[in-house]
This record gives C-alpha cells, sequence and structure tokens, in this order.
C-alpha cells in the first residue's frame, strides 16, 4: 500500500511539474522536449519528501511512463510570462524555432505586432477546396474564344501559334503571381480594395467598373450564342429545315427561359466555391467537344464536299490541304489579340483564393497553374485538330464549318448542345464578381445580406437580357469594351498594382521585379492599341470579328 502511494505521487508529481495551463498540439522537438523532461523527473535527484519512495516505482512502469509522454500527441506548454508592454516572453530554448512558419508555408507577409487590428481577408473560414478552386478557375478561363483557335491556327501555322499560345499562358501565370504578391502585402483579397490601396478611392472605382464591364460584356457575349444557337439545334433534331413561329424557336424566349430556370438558381449560391460541380460539369462538355473535335479529324476528308456534293470541286488549290507550320498574312495579326485574351480569368482569381481551404501564395498559385495547363492543352489540341480537319477552309467558328459538310451530322448536335451547356453554366461564375465588385464600391463594410445578395443578381441578369434582347448591335458595342478592359485586368492593373503596393524598402522602382512589372504594364498598353485598332479596321471594311478575349 505504501509503495501504490508513492507510485501515485510520482506520477502526479511528474504530470504537475508540467504546468497544464495551458495546451496546444504540437509536434517534432516539442515531443523530444517533453521527453528529456519527464527523464529529468525520473533520474533528478527527487524532493526531500519523496526521496524515499521514488525508486520504489518498477523500472519498466518508468520506461513505459516515458515511452507513453514521447509518443503523446497533447503536449502542454507552460504559460509564457507577459512583459510590460503587454506582449508574452518568446519561448526561448523551449520549442525554439518549430513553431516558426515555413515560407512555403506563410500564408501572408506577417506584420509586427503594433497593438493595431491585423488586416482579415474574410469573414468566413474558406472551405473550398483545391480541386472545386480547379474547376472554377478553368471554367471563368474557358470562353467561347475556344471556338476561333482553329481559324488562328490557320492564319499562324502550327508551330507559330504554339509559341503565342505558351508565351501568353506563361504571362498570364506571371500576371496571377502580381496579384497574389501585392494581396500578400496589403492583406486583402480584393481586386477593387487593391486599387483603394495603390490610387485611393479612384483606384477602386477604376478596378469595379473595369471588372463589371468586362464580366457583363462575357455575360451577353453568352447568352448571345444561346439566343442564336439553341433555336438553330433545336429546329436540327426536330429534322426541320425552316424556322417556325414556335415560342420554343425563339431565341429571346429561350434566353429568358434558359436565365430563370438554370443561370439564377445558380447565382444565388452564397459562395462561389459551390459552383464547383456545375463548373466541372462545365468542363466535361467541353471536354466532349475536344473529343468530337479529334474524332472527326479522322472522318471527314479533305478538300472538303459541299453537303449534298458527290464530287470535290476540281479547282482546290493544291496546297489547300497541306499543314503549314509558320505563316504570315493580312490576318495573323488579328490573332494576337484573340490568343492575349484566351486566359483571362483574373476578376475570378481572388474570389476563389477567398474561399479556398488552406489558403497560401503557393497553394492559389498552383491552382492558377493548373488551370492554366489544362487550358492550354485543351486549346491547342482543339485548334490543331480542328485546323488539320479544314486546313486553309476553317471558318472563325469552328461549329459553323462542320455544319458545311452535314448541317444534321448528330454528333455535331449533340457538341453544339454541349457547348450552349458550358457557356450557360458559365454565366454564373462570372456575374460573382460583378456582384462583389458593386458590393464593394456600393455597400462598403457591410455584413453579407441575403436580400441584397438576391437583388443585385436579379439584377443583373435582367439588365443582360435586355441588353440581349433589344440591343442586337450591342456586340460590337461590348467587343470594343472587351478589346479595352481584358488587357487592363491581364496586363496593366496587376502591374500597376505591384509597382505601388510593394514597398521601396523590399523592392526599389530599379530592381528587376518592379522593372518586370513596368514591362508587362506596357506590354498590355499594346495589345489595347492593337485590339482597338483592329476593330477600327474591321468597322470600316465592314467585317465581324471577336477580339474581346470571352
Amino acid at each position: 500500500m505504501h509503495a501504490g502511494l508513492c507510485n501515485s505521487l510520482f506520477l502526479f508529481t511528474c504530470l504537475m511539474s508540467l504546468n497544464p495551463v495551458r495546451t496546444h498540439t504540437v509536434t517534432g522537438p516539442a515531443r523530444v522536449f517533453t521527453g528529456i523532461r519527464a527523464l529529468a523527473l525520473v533520474w533528478a535527484p527527487p524532493p526531500p519528501a519523496l526521496s524515499h519512495c521514488v525508486f520504489v516505482l518498477p523500472s519498466r512502469l518508468q520506461h513505459l511512463f516515458i515511452h507513453f509522454l514521447l509518443r503523446t500527441q497533447l503536449v502542454p506548454v507552460m504559460e509564457l510570462p507577459k512583459l510590460s508592454n503587454g506582449h508574452q516572453q518568446p519561448a526561448v530554448g523551449v520549442l525554439g524555432d518549430s513553431c516558426s512558419v515555413r515560407p512555403e508555408e506563410e500564408k501572408f507577409i506577417q506584420h509586427k505586432s503594433d497593438g493595431k487590428k491585423r488586416p482579415q481577408f474574410t469573414d468566413f473560414e474558406g472551405k473550398t477546396s483545391f480541386g472545386m478552386s480547379v474547376f472554377n478557375l478553368s471554367n471563368a478561363i474557358m470562353g467561347s474564344g475556344i471556338l476561333g483557335l482553329s481559324y488562328a491556327m490557320s492564319n499562324t501555322g502550327v508551330v507559330l501559334f504554339l509559341l503565342l499560345l505558351t508565351c501568353i499562358a506563361c504571362l498570364s501565370c506571371y500576371s496571377i503571381h502580381l496579384l497574389l504578391r501585392s494581396a500578400g502585402v496589403v492583406g486583402i483579397r480584393a481586386y477593387e480594395q487593391l486599387g483603394l490601396t495603390a490610387f485611393g478611392h479612384a483606384g477602386k472605382i477604376l478596378a469595379a467598373v473595369v471588372i463589371t464591364l468586362h464580366n457583363i460584356g462575357a455575360m451577353s457575349s453568352y447568352l448571345f450564342i444561346v439566343k442564336y444557337e439553341l433555336p438553330l439545334v433545336i429546329q436540327a433534331f426536330l429534322g426541320r429545315t425552316t424556322g417556325s413561329d414556335e415560342w420554343f424557336m425563339n431565341g429571346n424566349y429561350l434566353i429568358l427561359l434558359v436565365t430563370v430556370c438554370v443561370i439564377l438558381p445558380l447565382a444565388l449560391m452564397k459562395h462561389l466555391g459551390y459552383l464547383g460541380y456545375t463548373s466541372g460539369f462545365s468542363l466535361t462538355c467541353m471536354v466532349f467537344f475536344l473529343t468530337a473535335v479529334i474524332y472527326k479529324r479522322f472522318n471527314i476528308n479533305c478538300p472538303l464536299e459541299a453537303f449534298g456534293n458527290i464530287t470535290a470541286s476540281t479547282d482546290v488549290p493544291g496546297d489547300t490541304c497541306t499543314v503549314k507550320f509558320f505563316t504570315i498574312n493580312q490576318e495573323t495579326a488579328y490573332t494576337i489579340p484573340i490568343l492575349a485574351f484566351a486566359f483571362v480569368c483574373h476578376p475570378e482569381v481572388l474570389p476563389i483564393y477567398t474561399e479556398l481551404r488552406d489558403p497560401t501564395k503557393r497553394r492559389m498559385q498552383n491552382i492558377g497553374n493548373v488551370s492554366i495547363l489544362g487550358m492550354f492543352i485543351m486549346y491547342f489540341l482543339t485548334a490543331v485538330f480542328g485546323y488539320l480537319t479544314f486546313y486553309d477552309n476553317t471558318e472563325a467558328e469552328l461549329l459553323h464549318t462542320y455544319s458545311r459538310v452535314n448541317p444534321l451530322d448528330v454528333l455535331i448536335l449533340c457538341v453544339r448542345l454541349a457547348v450552349l451547356v458550358a457557356v450557360t453554366l458559365t454565366v454564373p461564375v462570372v456575374l460573382f464578381p460583378i456582384r462583389r465588385a458593386l458590393t464593394q464600391l456600393l455597400f462598403p463594410g457591410k455584413p453579407f445580406h441575403w436580400l441584397r445578395h438576391v437583388i443585385i443578381a436579379a439584377s443583373l441578369l435582367f439588365a443582360v437580357n435586355l441588353l440581349v434582347i433589344f440591343v442586337p448591335n450591342i456586340r460590337d458595342i461590348f467587343g470594343i469594351i472587351g478589346a479595352t478592359t481584358a488587357p487592363s485586368l491581364i496586363f496593366i492593373l496587376p502591374g500597376l498594382f505591384y509597382i505601388r503596393i510593394i514597398p521601396t524598402d523590399q523592392e526599389p522602382m530599379k530592381s528587376r521585379p518592379k522593372i518586370q512589372a513596368a514591362c508587362f504594364t506596357a506590354l498590355g498598353f499594346i495589345f489595347m492599341t492593337m485590339s482597338l485598332t483592329f476593330i477600327g479596321i474591321d468597322w470600316m471594311s465592314g467585317e465581324k470579328r471577336n477580339l474581346g478575349g470571352h
């Protein structure tokens, strides 16, 4: 009985010496330190009151107890004494640097504790996984411009197209890096707030207006596709060769139906992360489109035979069905803006970052890199197999070229329907940054409210539907807006934010990173000038091209 009491006192003394005032779950060196303390308690000279009973504890039990302390996950850490300024004294020699954050795990640049409230990125914890974030960002990148990439390759050649697409993909990744670095310094994840930090209230308004105009233009472009393509698809599935006056053949009624039944419910989601599943399905539709393009490459002969004709045209030039690796012609210059805006997704980067689970700059940069790489592969395969199918006969809209071969082809009809589903499911993803920009601009600092959330979404969709229905030339107007806002979002604003926000004591103005950012901004102005010039030439010549990015 006396030995049992001594053993109990020994265990109690060991546990109490660890001072369980405050506990944290730590691993690594902290476990070793705990084991050292346990060894000191067992073999160091005990207090006189217990000197006659410590060694009664069997050595086997002592080793088991020490092994338990070494293996335990919960390691009590002593409360650190506070200094006169209210801060805690660092635990030098206890945990050492084991609790310090490694640079690759650092979420944002650590600010010195000066008693002020640190900037908070969001008022809720992000719960969106890495995969869902990739789906959302990839869906934001994917636009109707993929249908014109084969035409772009026919005017540049395979090798030149690949070089241009690779350069644009790398520049887009660099642009995301600039955004994330700027956001890390000031501790915010809103495009508009970056503008506020860099240029004051005028910068905030400029960023919000640019995002709003660009994404409204993208939404109108998608709804235009639904308005004009969905009646043709329904007509082909019904086996009709001419249109009719039924309501389900009227594009205006169809976009209203699609908006109310599909787009609006998805746009009312509270968080962008919830759209990961629909974004994944949208990308699946585009993978089906790519599969059909690859399949048709081996089922359509060149030169083309017009639908209904048995013999091919005899006056076809000999090089019509020859692969061109480098091509420079009058149309080549028009492909540069198309490719430059192929990876525009920057209004969605920071909202996706906000809702990311375990957000770090490296994790979000990896999401951007994976998304851009996936779209790069899809873009290149679509362009090369579409081009190798039609060669010089490739039209600006790839699906229209297939319709020349057989307008009643069931596979192509299914592909057109899949493209319609994909662009429809992209509209809610594009709407989120607009609502966020308007909220930041009109209701700064206000907490989330469902009524405001619903009203903004419904109003935006109502306005876009009115524009698509009653303003037939609104697409041309948004072509100019897209040619202005796309280079601003991809090149100009990220570069300017980086130059203005990164402190000069960290990176002087003559440092290489800031010189690169300045050159990147200048490149955006060059693309903007090229796009506006080409649009002006098109208007004077009466031709129509899509240079706006989405």
